[in-house]
């Protein structure tokens, strides 16, 4: 498929699931003026909410900065922080995040770093929320699990596969460290299997490519290993990331003055809601966010404001990012053309000495 029809179809399905957000919550029968309702928010828990969404960005980009300036790299922490709001934009317009990563090594490229030890901090923090969202939801549950038992019904379901999936990253980084040619094998016995049924078109390019990116997650992987401390750092920055994300349904059910569930809960229904969708092969998970919203939070937000909080939720914890993404996109063009012409006026002024 070509790139521009893979961004055509990622741009129609992020504009269709706003539309039908849009159309969730303004055509519900039960809500008499759902301007009025939008207008009724608490601006400090709208705040609240904006604060989330900025832990979530700062910390995941704080433990990238950090493990980068232990290797030596003296990176700013405002373009540690760009990168990382170009990995998220990317990885909320393609399928499955796939594109987030690369888009955010290639950034920290532009700013002065080796695509190998871009590559390697992707790893690490993907590895890192992994263990944090799956240990945290865990956590979660088993605390609350007569709660959770009674909202959700038969769709706990969703949330047990959900997480069993999202759970599996955990040992395969692991393993990635330790049985690095188990690992191999089981990849080289995928790829052969998908030639088989005809989705692997080139087997030869599938195994360089997959070899060179197990080869890439076992030399970060087993480096991070050596360092407790560094490895204590990217779990507390992952921690703090994913409970900001999480905690912006809180700051949503706050901001439309509900109350009736604790904290806890609506924070135990948040992590659920992102372990059951987050692996959906969508642009952000469209689709399965918000029909999930929908369905987990079913009687505990009210019939007729539900549709809102959905949308509310949903600009915080989606459309926001692609918004500030865009912008940081031009950004950082603007700055490397910027510094591109502060090099060559110093190469011109010292040609001329």
């Amino acid at each position: 498929m070509k790139v521009s029809l893979r961004k055509l179809l990622s741009t129609g399905l992020v504009v269709i699931s706003l539309a039908a957000v849009l159309i969730i919550a303004f055509a519900n029968e039960e809500l008499e003026n759902a301007w009025e309702a939008l207008g009724s928010l608490d601006p400090k828990w709208v705040l609240g909410i904006f604060g989330c969404w900025f832990a979530y960005m700062f910390f995941d980009a704080f433990g990238g900065w950090v493990y980068l300036r232990r290797e030596g790299f003296r990176l700013a922490l405002h373009r540690a922080v760009t990168a990382c709001l170009i990995g998220f934009y990317y990885s909320n317009i393609t399928p499955s995040s796939a594109g987030g990563q690369p888009m955010q090594v290639n950034s920290l490229r532009k700013a002065g770093v080796p695509v190998a030890y871009g590559t390697m901090i992707a790893t690490v923090r993907f590895a890192c929320n992994q263990f944090a969202v799956t240990a945290m939801s865990l956590v979660f549950w088993l605390l609350n699990r007569d709660f959770v038992r009674h909202q959700l019904g038969d769709a706990i379901w969703f949330a047990r596969v959900g997480w069993i999936i999202n759970f599996a990253g955990v040992p395969l980084c692991l393993m990635a460290v330790c049985q690095r040619n188990l690992i191999q094998k089981i990849a080289l016995g995928v790829i052969h299997l998908g030639k088989r049924l005809h989705l692997v078109k080139n087997e030869e390019e599938a195994i360089v490519s997959t070899t060179n990116v197990l080869d890439t997650y076992h030399a970060a992987l087993r480096a991070l290993s050596q360092r407790p401390g560094q490895i204590l750092i990217q779990l507390l920055c992952s921690c703090g990331s994913m409970l900001g994300l999480m905690s912006s349904i809180y700051f949503v059910y706050r901001a439309f003055g509900f109350s009736g569930t604790p904290w806890y809960q609506l924070l135990t229904i948040s992590f659920l809601l992102f372990v059951s969708a987050s692996y959906t092969p969508l642009p952000g998970a469209s689709g399965a966010q918000e029909g999930g919203f929908l369905l987990y939070y079913q009687g505990i937000i009210p019939g007729d404001r539900i549709g809102l909080s959905l949308l509310v939720w949903r600009f915080f914890t989606y459309y926001l990012f692609l918004i500030v993404g865009a912008v940081v996109l031009v950004w950082e063009r603007v700055l490397l053309a910027i510094e591109e012409r502060r090099k060559r006026n110093q190469e011109t002024k010292e040609e001329g000495k």
